[in-house]
């Protein structure tokens, strides 16, 4: 006989090549990683902002995020309601601060497209002159209480999604969806576009905001809750909550004159699978922007790419934004494309996964899987991995196939640094060249190197050192 009864069995912390010659029935591969990704420094700061204080300032930020409960009200021009762009040229775009001169191809196109559709210049030659001398101002989104997917460019004149807080009448912004194929979120800008986006503005969105006039604000949660147990993840698929919007909103657009006009709008809707994405990005603002200065947070408040540089935003650190460069997503090419051909991340849609939705809410679609790579259970354990990094459950958006769980929502900085999981996104694969559109889609995680700068600039700021 053995002293051991039963058999042992063996535990391992390291690579899986130190016990490549036990049987893996004989062996635990417990997922361990160094702390704050191997930067002793950071994680020795991590350790001191592990205190009750913050843990009192989580507890209050993401309690403030869960409670919001925003509502579609208004769809009305951005100049209008966005603060900070009804007066001189200024336009907005996706990610954090850049440089008209650092800017990726499908943003510096897709801000040519939209100098061109506000009647700034007249060819594309003259729309670039006008950027290249600074003529117009560009500024990101999200310091405007907006959001855009892709190069996310909002105009003046487009019309915007208004999310309200009724609790204490704040708001957030977004662009209308354009559907897919060539549009400006991916950098084009020839006629087709152009056209496009003028019936948007002088059609779509005064009858859409005609209809919620009509109709009475619209409880984006509610709507985002009911998508989510209908095969949604509130980004890259949203079937189900633009139908459900699409429902609300038809009987009233359907008795709207000119009847022409309405049936453009209905078929519209029918056709754009996408739409309420936007819907749930300005929800996903408005939400996080609660926790905004939340002193001694450590709660991510946003994320945001604009195809050079991943940007992070934190609670406790206000407004100041951690940047590194961003990476491509992993994922799967339309025929005829490659991973030299995709642009590096874009877009502000990564607010979604912010509050808990996208890559966090994956084991509520597990058809999203077959649009972005892996299977139902690669969906399941995304979403549960996810768990390890935010603060608790979404209690408004709970996920059929766990039990009713809620999604994991608010990440939370040292929760990242302790177990080096990163925060996962949906995100689709723009082509490197202005114009050419969506080439994919994929998985991307936010990079290691924002949360080391957002720890220590929480340390400073706590005096700790």
């Amino acid at each position: 006989m053995t002293i051991l009864e039963p058999v042992a069995r063996i535990i391992n912390v390291g690579l899986p090549l130190i016990v490549e010659g036990v049987p893996a029935a004989d062996v635990i591969q417990l997922d361990w990683r160094p702390p704050a990704f191997g930067e002793a420094d950071v994680a020795r700061l991590a350790l001191i902002l592990d205190d009750d204080v913050t843990a009192d300032a989580n507890a209050r930020a993401i309690t403030a995020v869960h409670s919001v409960r925003p509502q579609l009200t208004r769809v009305r021009p951005a100049k209008e309601v966005v603060p900070g762009i009804a007066d001189g040229r200024t336009l907005l775009h996706a990610g954090p601060p850049i440089e008209w001169e650092r800017m990726c191809g499908p943003m510096r196109g897709a801000l040519i497209g939209a100098t061109l559709f506000e009647g700034w210049a007249e060819t594309p030659d003259q729309a670039e002159a006008l950027l290249d001398r600074g003529e117009i101002t560009v500024d990101p989104c999200h310091h405007h209480g907006a959001v855009g997917p892709m190069a996310g460019v909002l105009a003046p004149s487009m019309p915007v999604f208004v999310a309200t807080d009724p609790s204490d009448g704040r708001l957030a912004f977004a662009s209308l969806n354009e559907g897919l194929g060539k549009v400006l979120r991916f950098g084009a800008f020839d006629d087709e576009v152009i056209t496009r986006l003028s019936w948007m503005r002088d059609v779509l969105g005064p009858i859409l905001d005609r209809a919620l006039e009509a109709f009475g604000p619209i409880d984006i949660t509610s709507l985002i809750g009911q998508a989510l147990s209908m095969g949604d993840e509130g980004h890259n698929r949203n079937v189900a909550a633009t139908s459900l919007l699409t429902r609300r909103l038809a009987p009233t657009i359907a008795a709207m004159e000119p009847s022409s006009d309405a049936i453009a709008v209905l078929e519209f809707l029918a056709g754009n699978d996408h739409f309420a994405l936007n819907v749930s990005m300005a929800s996903a603002k408005l939400s996080m922007d609660a926790a905004v200065g939340m002193e001694n947070s450590t709660l991510v408040t946003a994320m945001a790419r604009n195809g050079v540089e991943f940007g992070l935003r934190v609670a406790g650190s206000g407004a100041e934004w951690f940047t590194t460069t961003v990476g491509p997503a992993d994922g799967l090419f339309f025929p005829g494309y490659g991973p030299d051909d995709a642009n590096p991340d874009l877009g502000d849609s990564a607010i979604t996964e912010t509050l808990g939705l996208g890559g966090f809410a994956m084991a509520a679609s597990p058809a999203i899987t077959q649009f972005v790579g892996g299977n139902p259970d690669d969906a399941i354990a995304a979403t549960k991995s996810m768990r390890r990094i935010t603060l608790g459950p979404h209690p408004a958006f709970p996920l059929p196939p766990i039990n009713f769980a809620g999604t994991p929502s608010g990440i939370d900085v040292l929760k990242v640094l302790d177990t080096g999981v990163l925060p996962l996104i949906n995100t689709g694969i723009a082509h490197k060249l202005a114009g050419v559109g969506q080439i994919g889609a994929g998985i991307v995680t936010a990079p290691p190197e924002v949360f080391l700068q957002a720890a220590r600039s929480l340390a400073n700021r706590r005096g700790i050192s």
